[in-house]
């Protein structure tokens, strides 16, 4: 039974978690900004988000695991202040070496989304979990829409430094009420950490997303680029290897091959692969002058704008998520998330000559984000034992990480194949990076079927909330 407050408790994970969601993509708009105000190259600038990118996916699963083991709620706190350090530091930052640094600083925030999900697994009643796991995947994914929608008012009204400065004033408070507040789980896993098998999987993580996030700049046929997906390849294999011969894994990779975990994660790679390249280049198309022959001219604001209905919609279906997984199940939810991806990028790819036609399509998949991002989570807190939740989750959330990595790499490769002697790239790279994000969106609905279906039980006494039927905590439960 909890402890505390759950609703104070929540309170903190969902704004430790909503702020580091919103970091992800709050500068993004502003890379121009800041390579003028830092007197850097365009390349130099893109490092802001690239080390952020790989510093969170070294992190989330490592840092995960560290909270299994040690206490989630220290790991929580110990992590909010990196994420606050690295805000304060990206705030002061005299040079785009500092600022880049920063980034990496931040990164190590990635880690509070296992870490939330962990302790709500932990200290909720049964009945609450699936509900208020839905609840904070919907504040997480509307992380993302706020930093995509806040990032042109601030800078315009103020200075980017000031997209640094207020999220340092949110995650000091942050810290101190997750210090006083947020009960120690009582849940601990066993063994230590595999320290030679977390330095494998951030060797193989980085050798992986870096080319992905820098092709486009050293070139696909490239040394670099080669190489080191080589070198991705081989320590991948090692890290295999010594993980599963390990005694006390990183990773346990049994648990990674349970069917309800893999089946998701599969899903989580290819719907990541949609969603992340939709935020990456759709403000870029209704940011291009109408001369190209398609796009508005928008300004950053004003795209941002246009992307606002892909943010309400996103957190309404995932707080809707929580009460319709119960009655439908995880499932039929993720199914049909990755499905209004598929649409939504189908109808993109076919119709946008007007603004409007923009708005609805981003509320559409943004509807599907809401129930996929909250499915995903349900699924794999569902299916693990708690002591890898944390490490489980947090590879979740690589994945889908690495799926968007490779969605954006090569939709940037059909944007950006054939340039306009203008420079800007033709209307029908957009239409076929489109047409393919719909390709995989609908793979994701496709392995989402693959999900086994758990079978119905009857609800345990003491479950509240949202009425689901409490899992058992010392086995994986079988999700629907």
């Amino acid at each position: 039974m909890p402890r505390k407050s759950t609703r104070l408790t929540f309170a903190v994970l969902a704004t430790g978690a909503g702020v580091f969601a919103m970091l992800q993509s709050l500068i993004a708009p502003a890379l121009p900004t800041v390579q003028h105000a830092l007197h850097t190259s365009q390349s130099t600038a893109t490092w802001v988000m690239t080390a952020y990118l790989l510093s969170a996916s070294v992190f989330t699963p490592i840092l995960g695991r560290v909270g299994d083991l040690i206490g989630k709620k220290r790991t929580l706190v110990a992590v909010l202040l990196a994420v606050l350090a690295g805000c304060l530091l990206a705030a002061l930052a005299p040079t785009i070496g500092v600022l880049i640094l920063a980034r990496v600083v931040q990164g190590v925030g990635g880690a509070l989304f296992p870490l939330s999900f962990g302790i709500i697994r932990d200290e909720f009643a049964p009945g609450e979990v699936p509900g208020s796991i839905s609840t904070l995947s919907a504040v997480i994914a509307a992380g993302g829409g706020v930093g995509m929608v806040a990032a042109g008012p601030i800078v315009s009204a103020l200075d980017y430094r000031w997209l640094f400065w207020i999220p340092v004033a949110v995650v000091a408070a942050t810290v101190v009420i997750a210090a006083r507040c947020v009960p120690e789980s009582p849940s601990r896993a066993e063994g230590s950490v595999s320290w030679l098998g977390a330095v494998l999987l951030s060797g193989w993580l980085v050798a992986l997303l870096l080319p992905l996030s820098q092709a486009a700049v050293w070139g696909w046929g490239s040394a670099k680029v080669i190489g080191l997906f080589v070198l991705a390849a081989a320590l991948l294999a090692l890290w295999l290897t010594v993980e599963a011969r390990s005694r006390s894994p990183l990773i346990d990779l049994k648990v990674m091959r349970l069917p309800a975990v893999w089946t998701t994660n599969l899903a989580a790679l290819l719907f990541g692969a949609g969603m992340y390249a939709i935020w990456s280049f759709l403000p870029g198309f209704v940011q291009t002058p109408s001369s190209a022959g398609y796009g508005f001219g928008a300004s950053v604001t004003a795209s941002g704008l246009l992307m606002l209905p892909m943010l309400v919609a996103m957190f309404l279906s995932g707080i809707l998520s929580g009460r319709l997984e119960p009655v439908v199940g995880a499932k039929a939810l993720l199914t049909t998330g990755a499905a209004l991806g598929a649409i939504a990028c189908g109808f993109l790819a076919v119709w946008h000559a007007e603004q409007w036609q923009i708005a609805v399509v981003a509320g559409l998949f943004g509807l599907g984000i809401g129930l996929a991002f909250a499915s995903m989570a349900n699924l794999v807190v569902g299916s693990v034992p708690p002591a890898q939740t944390g490490a489980a989750t947090g590879m979740n959330a690589n994945i889908r990480t690495i799926g968007g990595s490779i969605g954006a790499a090569v939709t940037g490769v059909l944007v950006t194949g054939r340039l306009q002697p203008s420079g800007l790239p033709y209307g029908s790279g957009y239409t076929h990076g489109f047409t393919l994000l719909a390709v995989l969106c609908l793979a994701a609905a496709l392995a989402a079927l693959l999900v086994p279906v758990r079978r119905t039980t009857a609800p345990r006494a003491g479950a509240t909330g949202s009425g689901a039927p409490a899992a058992p905590v010392s086995a994986p439960a079988r999700v629907r």
